[in-house]
């Protein structure tokens, strides 16, 4: 493969991602979709839908093709958030589904997120299972008189909002006004539908849905939202704002005084929310979100469980537990699984419970923020042009080697008040830089980081 090629394609236990043309071809989702046939031991219904990417329609045919032909009947949501696509698998007891989006990434990306049964990403075993069976090329297709059927299934946005308006009191939280930036993506058609539905008055920008250009990156991150939505924020007179990215499964904030909020706080604010709500007293969270969790839970007697980044990850340690075990799990990219609906990383329906947060606490949300201790996080990102990686890492544990090391996933130190952490990404060519610390930004720490990776990668 053309080293080019190679940079843009992606394929891991995180299922397939790449730029379209130049990296990921419909060769590459015909196969990935037709191992996924061939992993689903039941042969009930497999769900998928997609969101608008130019490249959507292709990778849609690819992706249904593959799993008639090993047996599956389709049932197709259309454009849809994943998350609406995993709540529709429990509904349906599907086999599975998948999820076409690229979520973050720009609009010449696209890429395919697998289910199972219960609407989970796969666990790091499955996940393993099916890149076998997608590395030997040993698919289970089936006689031409079995092959699966197509249903188109509208509708299933509003069972999903259904499912909201079962856990939220959506009444309390309608008289705030709230401004949103939808990134030309599916949260634009899941909010419409709640103005229309129950009343609410989300004011949409960015709402279009575009395939071939967005309005922005569809990062959450607060560098995305001090671009068009914090500006905003007191223009309009909103109490809160908030950033999807193209598959409303991450979500950023902006408070009402049109600060841009740190991705790494959603986490931490609705573990705030939830933990005096709930019996369980677990955060899983990765190692590359903010030691802020730690003074939270340690506020309500709660643990944080460390885990290696990737969703595969989390699904492993949230079956390692009882469900009444865990008060919520995320990430610091504004990804988070409330407990009402766990394993289903939803933005929708944690930006609904920050509002909750709002209206109970009779608080506005820099009100809220301004309650925690103050720790600043920088984060940096290098392409990947060597294979010496391990070299890298190994380099790094000597220089701080003061710090208590953690080698599950790259290398992250740790000492009382600060904490790096340097890992390969799953999903891009990308060689990810984190550091924090509890005060002022750690930049001395950080561009020593940063430099170091760059003579290496």
């Amino acid at each position: 493969m053309p080293m080019r090629a190679a940079k843009s394609l992606r394929i891991s236990h995180v299922g397939l991602r790449g730029v379209v043309g130049s990296g990921m071809t419909a060769a590459h989702v015909i196969d990935f979709a037709s191992a996924f046939g061939t992993f689903l031991e039941s042969r009930a219904p497999v769900v998928i839908g997609r969101d608008p990417r130019l490249s959507g329609a292709m990778v849609r045919e690819g992706v249904i093709a593959a799993l008639q032909a090993t047996g599956h009947d389709v049932v197709d949501l259309g454009l849809v958030s994943t998350p609406v696509i995993q709540h529709t698998i429990r509904r349906l007891d599907a086999a599975g589904g998948i999820s076409i989006g690229a979520s973050h990434n720009t609009a010449d990306w696209n890429a395919l997120k697998f289910f199972g049964a219960r609407g989970t990403y796969l666990s790091t075993a499955e996940a393993g299972e099916l890149l076998d069976i997608y590395h030997l090329h040993k698919f289970d297709f089936v006689p031409w008189n079995k092959t699966g059927a197509l249903r188109e299934l509208d509708g299933a946005i509003d069972d999903y909002l259904d499912e909201l308006a079962a856990v939220y009191d959506l009444e309390a939280i309608k008289g705030l006004k709230v401004l949103v930036d939808c990134s030309n993506g599916t949260s634009s058609l899941l909010l419409r539908r709640m103005n229309e539905r129950f009343g609410f008055s989300f004011i949409l920008i960015n709402a279009r849905l575009q395939g071939a250009v967005f309005a922005h990156e569809p990062s959450t991150t607060a560098g995305v939202v001090a671009m068009q939505l914090a500006p905003l924020m007191t223009t309009v007179g909103a109490d809160a704002g908030f950033l999807f990215d193209v598959d409303s499964d991450r979500v950023a904030m902006a408070t009402e005084e049109g600060t841009p909020v740190s991705e790494e706080l959603v986490l931490p604010l609705l573990a705030d929310w939830v933990l005096p709500r709930v019996p369980g007293r677990l955060i899983i969270a990765n190692l590359s979100s903010t030691a802020l969790l730690e003074e939270i839970a340690q506020r309500y007697g709660a643990k944080v469980i460390r885990i290696p980044v990737g969703r595969h990850t989390a699904t492993d340690a949230l079956a390692s537990y009882r469900e009444e075990q865990i008060a919520i799990a995320g990430e610091g990219t504004g990804a988070v699984m409330m407990p009402q609906f766990r394993f289903v990383y939803d933005g929708i329906a944690s930006m609904l419970g920050v509002l909750s947060m709002m209206v109970e606490r009779k608080a506005k949300l820099s009100e809220i923020l301004a309650g925690y201790p103050r720790y600043s996080i920088l984060k940096g990102q290098v392409p990947i042009s060597s294979p010496r990686i391990p070299a890298l890492l190994m380099g790094l544990q000597e220089r701080y080697a003061d710090g208590r090391a953690n080698v599950v996933d790259g290398l992250r130190m740790d000492w009382p008040d600060r904490w790096f952490h340097v890992r390969v990404s799953q999903t891009e060519p990308l060689v990810r830089v984190i550091a924090e610390q509890r005060g002022d930004p750690p930049r001395e720490l950080f561009e020593e980081l940063m430099e170091q990776v760059r003579r290496f990668a």
